[in-house]
C-alpha cells in the first residue's frame, strides 16, 4: 500500500508540473478565464448532477417524478464514475431507503427495500425482466440506476423470482449522447485490485445514428484478506433517431469470478458473536463463484401520429454459473467455534422477455388523457443441480469464526441432478396485458391514473434426479392501480396511490438452519416452488423542487407472507420449508438532494420502518419485529467544490443503520452502526485534455460491525466491509 501511495503521489506531482494551471475564479460569476480554465470548469460541472428525478415506469413510460404518484429517482453515470463502485450494491448505498445483503453462501447481492428483499434476478434491464445478470452486476455498463420505491405489479408486471415487493431497480445501458466521448480510466482499490475502463461514444449522419462502446476489466485481491475478484464487461449500443422512428440495439457481456468469498455467518447461539477484525476472512480456499452472462435487447418506437406512439422491445440472456459455496454456522458465541459446510451448484439460465404497446395522448374541453395499451411476456428456463459436500452424516467440518483453519473440501454427501449436464428444473412463463388512462384536469394540476393488468403465471417444475415433470400451475390475477397527483404550486406535487405486488411464490432453499437443532440441514422439499401471492400497498407523499434542490416524503404500508423452515418429523436430518404468517411494514421516507449553494451539493435522506410479524401459527411471534429490517436508515453524501482550490472537489458520506432483530423470537438484536467515507477529486488540463484524479476511502475509521441480519431462510449476519482505498485517473481525449 505504501508503494502505491508513493507512486500515486509521484503521478500527481508530475501531472501538476505538466498541467496548464487553472486560473483564479472570477468573483462575479465563479468562472475561470482562459481556454484551460473553461475546460476545467466544464469538466467539473459535468460531475455535478448525480441524481435525476425521472425514470422508466414500465407501462407509463419515462416520466418526471413530479408527474407520477410514485417515488422514483435515478443515480447516473457521473455518480458511478466518481464513487468508483465495484458492484451495483455499492451504487445503491447512496439511497437512504436501501440496504444490501448477500444470498446464502455465495456472492449474490440482494437489496432490502422498504424492509422486503429484491433479488438480483428481478432487476430490470431497460424495463425488461430476466435480462440483467444474476448475482452480481458490474455498474460500469450503465448510464442510470433507476429506483422505484414501493410495489410495481401493474407498472412492471410480476417479478419472475418472487421479490420486489418493496421496490424495484431498473438499469439503463449507456447510449450515444449529443456530445462525442472518448474516455479512458485506470483504477486501483485495496488490497491489490487494479484495472481500467474505456468509454467511446459517437453520432453520425447529422446525429441520426449513434454508437457507444464501453468496457471494464478489474482483477486482484480486495480489502478482505485472501478474497479475490475479477470482473470483465463490455457493452455496445447502436441507435437510430429519426423524425418518427427510433431504434436501439444494446448488447453486453459480463464475466465475474470470486475466490474465497467471506460468507455470511449463520448463528445458532443465544448471543451475538463479537465482530471479527474488519479484514478477516473466515471463508475457505476451496470456495469460488464463476458467473458468465451474454445479454441484450432490441427496442423500437414509431410515432404513428403527433399524439400516438407504438413501441416494441425484445431481450434475451444466456447465463452460466457454477461455484462451490461455503457456509459457517457459529455454535459458540464466545470462542467462535462452529460448523462449516460446502455446496457445489452448476446452473444455466436461458431467458427471453418482450413487450409491445401503444401510447395515445388526447386533449379536449380542458381535459387531457394519456392512454396506454399493451402486453408483455417473460420466458425463463433454469437448469441446475447440487452436490452437498457436508461429509459423513451431514456433520460438515469444524471451523472457527476468529481462527479459521484451512480444510480440504469435504466429501460428497448428497447429489441432486446431473452435475455435468443439469436437467431443466423450472420453466416459467409470465404473460400479461394492460390498460391505463391518466386524466389531467385544471391544466394538468390534477392527474388521476387508473389501470388494470391481467397477469398469467405459468410454472413447471422438474425432478432433479430424472428431469420428469413434478408440478405445474397456471394462476391468473388482475392487479389494479389508482394514483392521484395534485400540483397546487410550481415545483410542488402531492400524491397518493394504491397499487399491488404480485410475485411468483418463493422457492424452497436447498439447505437452511434447523431452529431446534441449531445446525444447517438440507431441506426435504428443496426446490419446491410455491403458488404466487400478492399484497396491497397504500402510499401518500409529496415532492418539492426549489431551484436546484429537490425534497420528497413518503408514508407507506405493505405486507407479504413469511417463508420459514421447521424440522421434518418424518425425515430425521432434514427440515421443511413453508409459508407461515405475514409481515407488514409501515414507514416514512424522506430525501433531499441538489445544489444547496454554488459548489455545495448533497444527497441525503432517511427512513423509519416498523416491520411487524402477524398471523403466525398459534400466535407465536405475532407482534414481533421482523428480522433483518433496521428500525431506521439514514445517509448523507456531500460534495464541495473548494473555492480556494479551483478544480478540486472534496467529498464525504455518512451511512447509518439502526438496530435490527436477528430472529423471529426477538431474542437477538444487532446494534446500530455508522460508517464514514471521505474522498476528493481534482480536474486539471494536461496537453489540452481534461484529466480527473479521484481518491476515495470507504469506512475511513475501519469500523467493525455486523451490517445486516436480513436472510430469507437463516439467522445470518453479514459483516461490513473494511477500510477500502480507491483511486482512479480518467482522461477525456
Amino acid at each position: 500500500m505504501t508503494y502505491f501511495l508513493s507512486g500515486l503521489s509521484a503521478v500527481a506531482l508530475t501531472a501538476a508540473l505538466l498541467a496548464t494551471p487553472a486560473r483564479a475564479q472570477d468573483a462575479r460569476d465563479g468562472r475561470t478565464s482562459g481556454a484551460s480554465g473553461d475546460i476545467v470548469v466544464t469538466a467539473q460541472r459535468r460531475n455535478e448532477t448525480q441524481v435525476i428525478h425521472e425514470g422508466n415506469l414500465g407501462v407509463l413510460g419515462n416520466k418526471n417524478a413530479g408527474d407520477v404518484p410514485f417515488a422514483i429517482k435515478s443515480y447516473n453515470s457521473a455518480l458511478i464514475l466518481n464513487q468508483q463502485p465495484q458492484t451495483l450494491g455499492q451504487v445503491l448505498e447512496n439511497d437512504p431507503s436501501i440496504r444490501t445483503t448477500y444470498g446464502f453462501g455465495n456472492a449474490a447481492e440482494q437489496f432490502v427495500m422498504r424492509g422486503f428483499t429484491l433479488f438480483s434476478d428481478d432487476i430490470g434491464f431497460d424495463g425488461l425482466y430476466g435480462i440483467t445478470p444474476r448475482q452480481l452486476v458490474a455498474p460500469e455498463l450503465y448510464d442510470q440506476v433507476q429506483v422505484l420505491n414501493g410495489a410495481s405489479a401493474f407498472l412492471n408486471g410480476a417479478a419472475p423470482s418472487g421479490s420486489g415487493i418493496g421496490g424495484s431497480v431498473n438499469l439503463m445501458p449507456k447510449r450515444a449522447g449529443a456530445i462525442d466521448l472518448f474516455r479512458a480510466t485506470a483504477n486501483y482499490a485495496s488490497g491489490a485490485h487494479v484495472g481500467g475502463s474505456f468509454d467511446v461514444s459517437r453520432r453520425f449522419g447529422d446525429g441520426a445514428f449513434g454508437v457507444r462502446v464501453n468496457g471494464a476489466f478489474r482483477s486482484g485481491d480486495v480489502a478482505i484478506d485472501d478474497e479475490f475478484r475479477r470482473t470483465e464487461v463490455i457493452g455496445g449500443s447502436f441507435d437510430y433517431r429519426g423524425t418518427a422512428v427510433r431504434l436501439t440495439v444494446d448488447l453486453a457481456y459480463q464475466r465475474q469470478r470470486v475466490n474465497q468469498l467471506r460468507p455470511k455467518v449463520t448463528i445458532a447461539t443465544a448471543s451475538i458473536p463479537r465482530v471479527p477484525a474488519t479484514n478477516r476472512n473466515y471463508g475457505q480456499p476451496f470456495t469460488y463463484t464463476d458467473l458468465r452472462d451474454v445479454f441484450g435487447s432490441v427496442r423500437g418506437e414509431w410515432d404513428v401520429a403527433d399524439n400516438a406512439m407504438v413501441y416494441a422491445a425484445f431481450g434475451a440472456r444466456d447465463g452460466s454459473e457454477q461455484g462451490i459455496y461455503g457456509g459457517i454456522t457459529v455454535n459458540d458465541a464466545v470462542t467462535g467455534a462452529g460448523q462449516g459446510t460446502a455446496l457445489y451448484v452448476p446452473r444455466t439460465d436461458n431467458n427471453e422477455a418482450a413487450e409491445a404497446g401503444i401510447r395515445v395522448k388526447l386533449a379536449g374541453a380542458g381535459i387531457t388523457h394519456e392512454f396506454n395499451l399493451g402486453a408483455s411476456a417473460v420466458w425463463q428456463v433454469n437448469r441446475n443441480a447440487y452436490d452437498f459436500r457436508y461429509g459423513p452424516g451431514f456433520a460438515g467440518y469444524a471451523t472457527n469464526l476468529y481462527v479459521t483453519p484451512a480444510v480440504a473440501l469435504p466429501e460428497s454427501t448428497l447429489v441432486g441432478g446431473n452435475l455435468a449436464n443439469p436437467f431443466p428444473r423450472t420453466r416459467t412463463q409470465l404473460t400479461s396485458s394492460f390498460a391505463s388512462d391518466t386524466v389531467g384536469l385544471f391544466g394538468d394540476h390534477l392527474l388521476v391514473t387508473a389501470g388494470l393488468r391481467l397477469q398469467t403465471l405459468n410454472l413447471k417444475t422438474y425432478a432433479y434426479a430424472s428431469g420428469a415433470r413434478e408440478t405445474r400451475y397456471a394462476e391468473d390475477a388482475v392487479t389494479p392501480v389508482v394514483g392521484v397527483v395534485i400540483k397546487p404550486l410550481a415545483g410542488l406535487s402531492l400524491y397518493a396511490n394504491r397499487i399491488e405486488s404480485l410475485a411468483q411464490g418463493p422457492t424452497a432453499p436447498l439447505s437452511a438452519l434447523d431452529p431446534v437443532a441449531g445446525t444447517t440441514k438440507p431441506v426435504i422439499n428443496g426446490g419446491e416452488v410455491f403458488a404466487p401471492y400478492r399484497s396491497v400497498q397504500y402510499e401518500v407523499g409529496g415532492k418539492l423542487a426549489i431551484g436546484a434542490v429537490t425534497g420528497s416524503v413518503a408514508v407507506f404500508s405493505i405486507s407479504q407472507p413469511i417463508g420459514q423452515v421447521a424440522a421434518d418429523v418424518a425425515t430425521p436430518g432434514f427440515v421443511r420449508y413453508g409459508l407461515f404468517g405475514e409481515q407488514r411494514n409501515r414507514g416514512v421516507e424522506v430525501t433531499l438532494d441538489g445544489e444547496l449553494a454554488r459548489g455545495l451539493r448533497v444527497i441525503a435522506g432517511g427512513a423509519v420502518t416498523q416491520a411487524r410479524v402477524r398471523d403466525t401459527p398459534g400466535g407465536v411471534f405475532a407482534g414481533n419485529d421482523a428480522p433483518g429490517v433496521p428500525r431506521y436508515t439514514a445517509n448523507a453524501n456531500v460534495e464541495w467544490d473548494l473555492p480556494f482550490a479551483p478544480g478540486v472537489t472534496a467529498t464525504g458520506r455518512v451511512v447509518q443503520t439502526g438496530a435490527q432483530q436477528v430472529d423471529l423470537a426477538n431474542t437477538l438484536e444487532l446494534p446500530a452502526w455508522t460508517r464514514f467515507d471521505l474522498g476528493a477529486r481534482f480536474v486539471t488540463v494536461i496537453a489540452t485534455k481534461p484529466v480527473t484524479f479521484r481518491v476515495n476511502v470507504d469506512n475511513i475509521a475501519d469500523n467493525r460491525y455486523w451490517a445486516s441480519a436480513f436472510d430469507s431462510f437463516n439467522q445470518s449476519l453479514l459483516q461490513g466491509m473494511p477500510r477500502t482505498y480507491k483511486a482512479s485517473v480518467s482522461v477525456d481525449f
